[in-house]
């Protein structure tokens, strides 16, 4: 409803198609990581679903994924995070059906008036003209080359990727300008592109961050429905190592008593799949994000949401999230420094490398544009 009273239509169809979604039962949802669709906070309006004892037997079909072109304006987001080893980054899509009920950009959806739930998982937006702003930005007068990291928000190798291409077209831009790329996926359709990618790390220009949560297909499937199954990611890990191209382990977010036990075998196999260096994340649970991961334990694993919770705020100093610098990432506390301390020997018994791999920035080609002219002077 709006602030007069009157639903609104948008991109995405009709109101009653957007109340269907929040009220969606589980058989119209299956295959889908949140459990709720909270209303945005933004909107002037809240919508409730409950019980009025009227419910139908009807099945419900299950909920279709959309997406929409979206003009962006620029492409390049700046950051100046000291968690972060880089300063820009893109995301070539809003919102991912991966559907990963713990993914810290979901609360972002409230910012275009849709919820972070459900609707941040069916209702996504793709930026059609994301390699025509990357040639104009990086052929800018003054342009200053440092790595740009593609997929820090939204999964650059999500499914729609597929049918949009936007991911490869903006690699092969970076690629012409010589210009050095870090990757963040959790999908083997990754491989796809080795044939960009293993050129570029020739010269020292790309590496690949994978992100394997679990080893556990059960768990994986509960917790990010539509991402690929754990075995091919570790293939991908294998396929982009033979290639030659180095690639970057996230166990990421590592969420307590859910799969924090298999830390040290998820490097492992990562390890042998040739990962040469690992990083980790504990679970982050900024703004709507606290809700909607408390309704999925409610609802998959009920008996541990009261202890998972409370290790997560023991971390976070009492609260649900910290977003101090230094601390957002790894936590605070004797749990956090537990796990810290975990993956620190996992990486030295492996072998993984402890400093991170340095790109290169001193290839980069300033007159790569299609169709620029070479300057007289």
């Amino acid at each position: 409803m709006t602030a007069a009273g009157e639903e609104r239509d948008d991109a995405f169809g009709t109101p009653d198609r957007r109340l269907a979604a929040s009220t969606a039962s589980a058989g119209a949802r299956k295959g889908r990581g949140a459990t709720a669709n909270p209303t945005g906070r933004y909107e002037p309006a809240r919508r409730e679903a409950f019980d009025d004892g009227w419910a139908s037997d009807e099945a419900i079909p299950r909920l279709r994924t959309e997406d929409v072109p979206e003009r962006a304006r620029t492409i390049l987001t700046r950051n100046t995070s000291p968690d972060l080893p880089f300063d820009r980054s893109i995301n070539p899509y809003r919102g991912c059906e991966h559907g990963c009920i713990y993914c810290f950009a979901r609360p972002n959806h409230a910012y275009v008036g849709l919820s972070p739930g459900i609707d941040f998982e069916t209702k996504l937006f793709h930026k059609a003209n994301a390699a025509e702003l990357l040639e104009r930005a990086l052929s800018a007068k003054g342009y200053v080359p440092q790595t740009i990291a593609l997929g820090t928000a939204t999964d650059p190798y999500q499914p729609i990727e597929r049918d949009h291409g936007i991911t490869r077209a903006l690699l092969g831009v970076l690629a012409r300008f010589r210009h050095p790329v870090g990757i963040v996926t959790k999908s083997n359709l990754v491989t796809r592109d080795i044939d960009i990618l293993a050129p570029m790390a020739e010269l020292g220009l790309v590496k690949v961050a994978i992100s394997v949560t679990t080893l556990d297909p059960g768990l994986a499937r509960r917790m990010e429905p539509r991402a690929p199954h754990p075995a091919r990611r570790l293939d991908a890990i294998r396929q982009l190592s033979r290639a030659g191209i180095p690639v970057l382990v996230m166990m990421a977010p590592v969420i307590p008593s859910l799969n924090d036990h298999e830390i040290e075998a998820v490097l492992e196999q990562a390890r042998e799949c040739g990962a040469v260096e690992a990083r980790h994340v504990l679970l982050r649970l900024p703004l709507e994000l606290d809700d909607l991961v408390n309704d999925w334990f409610a609802e998959h694993y009920p008996g541990r949401r009261n202890h998972v919770m409370s290790l997560v705020r023991e971390a976070r100093g009492g609260k649900a999230y910290d977003a101090a610098f230094g601390r957002r990432m790894t936590g605070t506390g004797a749990y956090a420094d537990l796990i810290g301390h975990r993956m620190r020997l996992a990486r030295q018994r492996l072998g993984y490398a402890e400093a991170r791999i340095n790109l290169r920035t001193d290839l980069f080609t300033a007159t790569a544009a299609r169709g620029a002219q070479l300057s007289l002077l």
